[in-house]
């Protein structure tokens, strides 16, 4: 609203003393100077900031302010926190696992590597420098927008619990490989873990090389929203980096991604930028320098006022995907994944599979975690941990689910084949029957064969309606899923039509 210095003061003076009773806390985000021109048709000149008080004194004209104001809860309970999940990608060396050690512990990084060590998972993530697993980081924002961050005096870290206990907001990063040799964990993390978001990283000094496109392509073809970010602007020379932007924007405009770059520079695009994310096809783009600090603040408030774009219904049957098994001392098998859709309480009976020859297994949840922190329920869209009765590790594997049940409703069926329409987006030579590829859908990643097609052969641009069969065992799959195939690198993209209950008999 265009408000005078002592109106705006006003204005939130009331609000502080409204948001007491509602016990919630705002924060300013962005505040600009406007003059009130009521000449319409000459507006345009008051626009800017800069030129506004200028303006304003030479005509004689009052300044107002126009501010954008974030309202958030104090202290929810863990269970009603806002969450969004943001997966991680790009070519290897792109500084991925640097930025998220910058973002998440609230320390620069010194450009050899000490930013990052915090994430490694294993020996040879530290040694080599490069993730091989699917990393997980939380980032908190308390009630009034300012990021949780480990205490900068070098005292003790904080954990998982410290934060949530602060937060208002949780920003779930998930940590991706970029090496090729790890292309199907990568694609299993942006399949299996659900992200709202996809945060492309692109390295300034080289460029969009390597599996750069194929992480792209991947988000395009799951419809995941991507948020670009340029790492290194600190060493790059300019003209390798007007190099870099230039390639970027050709490939976002190009008919295969269609998208609409927007270069954020200050904090009002931020806030323009996320308040509007509705469409897909908005790409903003940040350049950012991990050991200087340049651009950091943008990509923070960023993450900060973005809200969640996914619809998870909380009042159909429960489903739940698993990512993730474990063995806890005292606890027993205890199994880590994504709620679709429900609610599940402590204590609820549910059914694990499908086995190896299609089959459920009854089990009853005896523990919840969200955020490392004990629960009693787990509601659709959130992340969480279930620990498990009367099950051993060794019956799970990842691609699992768990499903609510009525006693007098009928078992639900696993399928051997399914039919989907696909597109084959490359492949060198032709696909005919008999053609074997990974297959990932969810948390689902099998080799599956091709047992029948409505063309005879399929090459590289075309769309046809195949039959898969998984080669392994049975698996759950829902009607409208997307799914990849892959030999290697991506080589079509499809989503599922109809499953089958009865196979085709093949020769």
């Amino acid at each position: 609203m265009n408000l005078s210095d002592e109106d705006l003061k006003c204005a939130l003076t009331n609000l502080e003393k409204i948001l007491v009773e509602v016990d919630a806390d705002y924060a300013i985000m962005d505040e600009r100077n406007i003059s009130e021109n009521p000449f319409p048709e000459i507006k345009t000149k008051y626009v800017t900031e800069e030129k506004a008080p200028e303006e304003a004194k030479k005509n004689d004209l009052p300044i107002t302010k126009v501010a954008h104001i974030m309202i958030r809860k104090k202290n929810p309970t863990i269970d009603s926190i806002l969450e969004i999940r943001v997966a991680v990608v790009g070519n290897v060396d792109a500084g991925k696992s640097t930025l998220l050690g910058v973002l998440t512990k609230g320390v620069l990084d010194d450009g050899r590597g000490k930013a990052r060590l915090n994430l490694f998972r294993h020996k040879h993530e530290v040694e080599s420098g490069r993730t091989s697993s699917v990393g997980m980081e939380i980032l908190g924002f308390n009630s009034k927008s300012i990021p949780i961050t480990h205490p900068s005096n070098g005292g003790r870290k904080l954990t998982w619990e410290d934060i949530c206990s602060q937060a208002s907001k949780v920003v779930s990063f998930v940590d991706l490989a970029g090496h090729e040799k790890y292309l199907k964990t990568t694609v299993f993390g942006m399949t299996g873990c659900a992200p709202d978001f996809v945060l492309l990283m692109v390295g300034a000094n080289a460029g969009i090389i390597g599996m750069t496109k194929e992480h792209l392509g991947l988000a395009l073809s799951l419809g995941i929203p991507v948020l670009v970010v340029i790492t290194k602007i600190d060493m790059c020379p300019p003209n390798i980096l007007e190099s870099t932007i230039k390639q970027l924007v050709k490939i976002l405009k190009s008919p295969g991604c269609r998208k609409i770059p927007m270069f954020i520079k200050t904090n009002e695009d931020v806030v323009v930028t996320a308040a509007n994310f509705v469409s897909e096809r908005l790409c903003p783009i940040f350049q950012i320098s991990n050991v200087t600090g340049e651009g950091l603040s943008l990509v923070r408030n960023f993450l900060n006022i973005l809200p969640s774009q996914a619809k998870y219904d909380s009042s159909l049957p429960f489903e739940y995907q698993i990512t993730d098994t474990f063995s806890v001392p005292f606890v027993g098998t205890v199994v880590s994944g994504v709620v679709i859709s429900g609610v599940a309480h402590i204590g609820d009976n549910l059914l694990l599979g499908p086995d190896s020859l299609g089959h459920f297994i009854p089990t009853a949840i005896k523990g919840i975690q969200r955020k490392r922190v004990n629960v009693p329920a787990a509601s659709a869209g959130q992340g969480v941990t279930l620990a498990l009765k009367r099950i051993r590790r060794s019956q799970i594997r990842k691609g699992m689910v768990m499903l609510s049940h009525d006693k007098d409703a009928p078992m639900p069926k696993a399928c051997r084949q399914f039919e989907a329409e696909v597109l084959v987006l490359y492949h060198s030579t032709t696909i005919g029957q008999k053609y074997q590829a990974m297959v990932h859908c969810g948390s689902v990643r099998q080799t599956a064969r091709i047992v029948n097609l409505d063309q005879t052969v399929l090459r590289t641009g075309d769309r046809a309606t195949v039959t898969f069969e998984f080669i392994k065992c049975p698996e759950w799959l829902k009607v409208g899923a997307r799914i990849i195939f892959r030999e290697g690198r991506t080589k079509g993209i499809g989503k599922v039509t109809k499953l089958l209950t009865e196979p085709i008999k093949t020769t």
